[in-house]
């Protein structure tokens, strides 16, 4: 089964798009099609033995509609280094068809779009292969394909390891003999230019020999490929360098006559040996260590179900969390994680969601709420109705997102493949130049210095370190955002936020809660505060005004009895009227009651308190006299002031945006201490005003929720939605914090900050590795110090040098965010 993504273009409404999966559903070999009006795309589950791609894009087309770019994600075997992935890159874009390719090294996957009318999925496979690579299906949302990942990553381990155990039992008495002279006995017994010498040494070819056939096999294979395409890798680094030293060796056991010294028919079977050994040992660390970069995907796959317990024909069945269809009834008990997502139709219970959104008190649920896919039910038991299943649900989606973003590019990073591909080239040069300068001035024996010259070169370059320092850190870090509760979309808005230095937070739903809620009640003449509210809120029962509605939940939420409401009339521009109990109740504006001739003066001084605080306080008569005040407001979040207080410690200004007055908004600002209040602003003017902040010459983030955010997220360097609001600002923006909180924003910030600054030591030790590396190795130091590199040394510190990236990059997945903290 293959997955494919492509757009739909033209879809205009609901109808459009359910026409497209229709079509869609009825090919024969397609198992499933989803198809969204919100992004314009479709995503396709088919059997690509009896589909083809175009007949997928010819089914679209048919009912009226056109097929934009395809996407797909697949892994890459056989990547081994930074020119790896231009070859890689290199091939896909040179075919026909494809409109874009980025791989990623540290998860060995690439990221293609194309164009499903020129070229399907078994040509993007043909152009990789030929390119002397493989693809195959990428890690996706099940627990099947994690399983398989982790089965191929650990037989590509050990494989490599039984290959370094090879090489490194053979090295043993290949580096035994190969100095008779510092070995006391064997230097009387095999001395120089004598038979003994020449026979032993001849048997260490023999040895050496399978352990560049097998244990080495790779590198000459991957040498071949790229020779193929007229490039060179890391693999033509290790090759040449192996056989450059087994053949010098080969021809002075072979035919020491050739020289004009014994001296100089030395063989170097152990450098053939011993850096295979290394080399291999130090692949065999990497794919372990990348496996560990990836460790946040399958963390998340895990926390699927695996069975869920529905009603069919009236009995509960267990099934595979696989075979749950939309609508299906689905029961769950305490202690159980919820299968799919799905509507609470029947109980109630409290909920653990942390491991979604990262907040760690449980939710309670009740008939009517959402429930999501993957958290875990606490206490009651419950039924409810599966709305989205299998890979539609809030996880697999997750998954899909950061998938998406850790195949993605910083743009540090495309400087970096820039260089990495001239790299490989660049040495080989050099260590001809370095061979060449050795055999005409340097010292003698000058072939013997010449040829170690030459291989310690090719052997200490590591393009690997170059090309992994990047995506490895990326990885980690947009896995520990996942972890976190925040999605990031790409390699670049994790670069970008990094440079952030204001941020704009829209009040509504960001700031504060985004509904009104009671927040005060003020009585005079004697009246008690909660027969007033009970009052006001038995006479705004059943009301639809969202204002009443934080009356009653204000009232309902102290525990307070209601009493029915009659005679209840609306006044236009004033409030209303109406009788509970023996009680005549009058609610509104000032005018409400002055009108009736009503005294409420001795109100005024709170009501303007109330309003100078962004509050909306209503007056409240009874029986012809003035009783008191109840305030509503749009409350703020609680942890909003604590947010916006670490925000200032990370050095950004933090601005308000709002449709509000400016006395409401300035009251709001005070609340939560933010530097810049922009009040007054109408929707279609909220990404004019990010525009001119960013011609003040800041970089600018944007936090919003709602429809009439997206186009400010949209203008922001970088866009940040919350979790909690639409679907159309979260296609709009960068970053998504599924816990709909601000200190999801801090959090966000300190994950950019932390893996910028890991990208950054990683490019300097590989950086820095290779400037210093290379020209010792070349014997710069050999005039001034007498000191020559060992090749040996080299493969170490060739073999370690990646592995040292890699592992500096996981130290992220340790990485705790302080968050908002006061």
């Amino acid at each position: 089964m293959q997955q494919l993504k492509f757009t739909v273009e033209d879809m205009t409404c609901i109808h459009c798009s359910k026409r497209v999966q229709v079509a869609l559903r009825r090919i024969p070999g397609v198992s499933d099609a989803r198809v969204s009006l919100a992004d314009k795309s479709a995503q396709v589950e088919y059997n690509e033995e009896q589909v083809e791609v175009r007949t997928l894009a010819d089914a679209v087309r048919e009912e009226g509609f056109t097929v934009g770019g395809a996407k797909a994600r697949m892994a890459v075997e056989g990547l081994r280094c930074a020119s790896c992935v231009s070859q890689v890159e290199g091939a896909l874009l040179r075919t026909s068809g494809v409109i874009s390719a980025s791989v990623n090294s540290a998860t060995a996957e690439v990221n293609i779009e194309y164009r499903p009318a020129l070229i399907d999925v078994e040509g993007l496979r043909r152009a990789v292969e030929e390119s002397g690579y493989r693809l195959a299906p990428a890690l996706d949302s099940t627990g099947g394909s994690v399983d398989r990942h982790a089965e191929q990553q650990n037989a590509e381990y050990k494989s490599l390891m039984r290959k370094f155990w090879f090489a490194g039992v053979i090295s043993l008495p290949v580096m035994f003999f190969s100095y008779p002279d510092f070995v006391p006995g064997l230097r009387d017994w095999m001395p120089m230019g004598s038979d003994n010498r020449r026979i032993v040494w001849g048997l260490l070819g023999l040895l050496t020999l399978p352990v560049l056939v097998w244990s080495g096999s790779q590198f000459y294979t991957g040498m071949w490929a790229a020779l193929k395409h007229r490039t060179a890798n890391m693999h033509t680094l290790i090759a040449s360098g192996i056989t450059a030293a087994f053949l010098y060796s080969a021809v002075a056991v072979l035919f020491p006559q050739w020289f004009p010294t014994q001296a100089l028919a030395e063989a170097f079977w152990d450098v053939s040996t011993v850096v295979v050994a290394l080399v291999v040992l130090g692949m065999a660390l990497e794919v372990k260590a990348k496996g560990k970069t990836s460790e946040a995907i399958k963390k998340l796959v895990g926390l699927q179900a695996k069975t869920a317990r529905v009603v069919r024909e009236g009995r509960e069945v267990d099934i595979p969390v696989e075979e749950v269809v939309g609508g299906d009834l689905v029961v769950v008990r305490p202690g159980e994680k919820i299968p799919v997502d799905g509507t609470l139709t029947e109980g109630s219970s409290s909920i653990d969601e942390s491991m979604i959104t990262g907040e760690s008190m449980p939710v309670e649920k009740g008939v009517g709420d959402e429930v999501i896919g993957a958290t875990l039910n606490k206490t009651g038991s419950f039924t409810f109705k599966a709305t989205r299943v299998g890979k539609d649900t809030a996880l697999a989606n997750i998954i899909r997102m950061v998938q998406d973003a850790q195949g993605s590019k910083a743009p540090i990073q495309r400087v970096v493949d820039q260089v990495a591909a001239y790299f490989v080239p660049t040495v080989m040069i050099l260590g001809i130049l370095a061979f060449m300068v050795w055999y005409n001035v340097g010292p003698e024996p000058r072939i013997v210095y010449a040829i170690i010259v030459l291989v310690t070169t090719l052997i200490i370059a590591c393009p690997c370190a170059l090309g992994l320092a990047t995506p490895t850190s990326l990885t980690v870090g947009i896995g520990k955002g996942a972890e976190n509760g925040i999605l990031i979309r790409s390699g670049d808005a994790l670069q970008t936020a990094k440079r952030i230095d204001a941020i704009v937070l829209d009040k509504t739903g960001t700031i504060t809660k985004g509904e009104p809620a009671l927040t005060d009640v003020v009585t005079i003449g004697g009246f008690v505060e909660d027969d007033l509210l009970a009052w006001t809120a038995a006479l705004e029962k059943g009301s639809e005004h969202p204002l009443g509605e934080a009356i009653v939940r204000g009232a309902e939420s102290r525990g307070l009895t209601l009493q029915a409401s009659i005679d209840f009339a609306a006044i236009p521009g004033h409030g209303v009227s109406g009788r509970v109990g023996e009680h005549e109740l009058l609610l509104g504006n000032v005018k409400l009651l002055r009108d009736r001739n009503i005294d409420a003066d001795a109100l005024s001084a709170d009501w303007d308190r109330l309003a100078a605080d962004g509050k909306t306080p209503m007056y409240v008569a009874i029986d012809g006299e003035a009783a008191g005040l109840v305030a509503v407001a749009d409350t703020i979040k609680d942890d909003s002031p604590m947010a916006i207080k670490a925000l200032h410690s990370l050095g950004l200004e933090v601005v308000m945006i709002t449709g509000d007055n400016a006395r409401t908004a300035e009251a709001i600002a005070e609340q939560v201490g933010v530097d810049r209040v922009l009040a007054d602003v109408l929707p279609q003017d909220k990404a004019h005003e990010i525009q001119k902040l960013q011609l003040e010459g800041k970089v600018v983030a944007m936090v919003g929720d709602g429809i009439n955010d997206a186009p400010a997220l949209a203008q922001a360097d970088v866009g940040m939605a919350i979790g909690t609001g639409t679907d159309v600002a979260i296609e709009a923006s960068d970053i998504t914090l599924i816990k709909g909180s601000l200190t999801g924003v801090v959090t966000a910030m300190e994950i950019s900050r932390a893996t910028m600054r890991n990208v950054k030591q990683n490019l300097f030790g590989a950086f820095i590795y290779n400037i210093l590396g290379v020209p010792v190795a070349m014997g710069l130091l050999y005039p001034f110090t007498g000191l020559l590199l060992s090749p040996l040394i080299a493969a170490g510190a060739m073999a370690f040098s990646s592995v040292t990236v890699v592992t500096n990059a996981n130290r992220l997945r340790y990485f705790q965010p302080k968050g908002a903290v006061t």
